[in-house]
């Protein structure tokens, strides 16, 4: 077997047990996925998956990442392109370094994709590559490997994508015209019409005044359009914004001074720190725009992204080559805390890739405002470890229900199963040690678990 049944639980007799009946409870709840980066077309068209490299090399960035690392060139992953010219290849370099991910969540994910999804049980290597392969392959071409049998298959209620405000949300459209049962909504992304640093910065504005019948090239109207774009993903199911900034910061400008950076910010004349300072009076923008709709705003802060030049240069954004930085909360967030922190009726949800904020400032910040809830470990931190530091740092000043359960934030189809199954075995390990060290009653731990999985998660997410 690649995977053992008591995986992740606590080594410690008692505790394991625990572990093992709240996990019980709560392992078949469906799943719920607010935030992530799957593709809409693929349950709009319903489609046979090409084939293994493409399913599961070419889309995760935890994959080729490594690989890269170890100086497997991403032209040999065939990274970037389209369609794979010899998917068998990349899988034979992907099965021949395996061994890279000893240790490592991506392990977990694949091993239990390998023997839940298509009963491989011997371990991928140079050796099994092509028993994988062909394994995979042929069970891809059945109608049980569809991606809606998948999405049932898996028992997920919801499932979130994030889209580009110019986005048609055609796929989006289709689905639901096509009265399949499966709930597939949109999650609204305005970075390419709210980041000045983004390629064709002017360009999208113009586009979105088009999309909106607005004159996006004024403050007003540019405002305007934003207004109407989010209420047209809220009619296609959408319950949330999102928002990856560089840092959290915010500002609250007045209508004067706001106008006049827009107009800089247009026209391609705002300086470094410009943009900076538009950016953060766009997240106070947007959190009154929440008020207004009532779409949750989730902020992931923290990321440096595209670092390494020559790849981005090559194979654009969202390439593997984001590296965590030092994110500031208390001050950055204090502006629209000014406005708005008070709110019960707004929701921010808050990330971050510094750890080093859990305790200080973030579940301090979440524990007193009434808007603000933190989202789970994310992107570098989505691992049994992460997870276990994140209850242990935040449960202390911001409890359980100042949390948001899990999101897998994945673009990897498969993996969606295997990363909720390690959240929630992570979570019943936490829970079981409380109970051990009578710190938490039995039957509390018990109502926790399914908070954690399902209730919260639904609650804060709206959905």
């Amino acid at each position: 077997m690649l995977i053992h049944e008591d995986r992740l639980f606590p080594a410690e007799s008692a505790a394991r047990t625990i572990a093992r009946a709240l996990y019980a409870h709560i392992q078949t709840l469906p799943i719920i996925s607010p935030h992530g980066h799957t593709q809409a077309a693929w349950f709009a068209k319903n489609e046979p998956f090409p084939d293994p490299a493409k399913l599961f090399v070419q889309p995760d960035h935890y994959v080729y990442r490594m690989l890269y690392s170890q100086g497997i060139p991403l032209e040999d992953l065939e990274i970037g392109q389209p369609e794979l010219k010899n998917p068998r290849k990349v899988w034979h370099i992907f099965a021949s370094h395996y061994y890279l991910f000893r240790g490592t969540p991506t392990r977990l994910w694949l091993d239990f994709a390998f023997q839940q999804l298509f009963g491989l049980k011997e371990r991928l290597s140079a050796k099994t590559a092509d028993l994988y392969f062909d394994t995979i392959a042929e069970k891809l071409r059945t109608p049980e490997f569809l991606p809606r049998a998948l999405y049932e298959r898996f028992n997920i209620e919801v499932l979130s994508t994030t889209d580009s405000p110019l986005d048609s949300l055609e796929a989006i459209q289709s689905i639901r015209a096509s009265k399949w049962k499966g709930k597939i909504v949109p999650a609204f992304r305005p970075d390419p019409v709210v980041d000045p640093e983004f390629a064709g910065f002017s360009e999208s504005i113009l586009k979105l005044g088009e999309q909106t019948g607005e004159d996006s090239s004024t403050w007003s109207g540019y405002l305007n359009a934003l207004r109407k774009a989010r209420l047209r993903f809220k009619t296609l199911g959408c319950t949330s914004t999102d928002h990856g900034h560089l840092t959290a910061q915010t500002a609250d400008l007045s209508k004067a001074e706001a106008e006049a950076l827009f107009a800089k910010a247009f026209s391609g004349k705002a300086n470094a720190q410009e943009q900076v300072l538009f950016q953060a009076q766009m997240l106070t923008e947007m959190a009154q725009m929440s008020l207004e709709d009532g779409l949750v705003m989730q902020i992931h802060p923290g990321s440096t992204r595209n670092h390494n030049r020559k790849v981005y240069e090559k194979y654009g954004r969202d390439v593997g080559c984001d590296i965590p930085r030092p994110t500031n909360y208390v001050d950055a967030l204090r502006p629209l805390l000014n406005r708005f922190g008070n709110e019960s009726k707004l929701t921010i949800i808050l990330f971050t890739l510094d750890e080093s904020t859990y305790s200080r400032e973030l579940a301090p910040l979440a524990g007193h405002y009434p808007c603000l809830r933190l989202g789970p470990s994310w992107w570098f931190h989505d691992s049994p470890e992460g997870m276990m530091r994140f209850r242990q740092q935040v449960t202390e000043t911001a409890g359980f229900y100042n949390t948001v359960g899990f999101n897998d934030d994945t673009r990897a189809f498969l993996s969606i199963p295997a990363r909720h199954d390690v959240a929630r075995r992570v979570d019943c390990a936490f829970l079981a040690k409380l109970v051990t060290e009578h710190r938490l009653d039995e039957d509390e731990a018990f109502e926790v678990a399914y908070e954690l999985t399902y209730g919260l998660v639904k609650k804060a997410y709206r959905l």
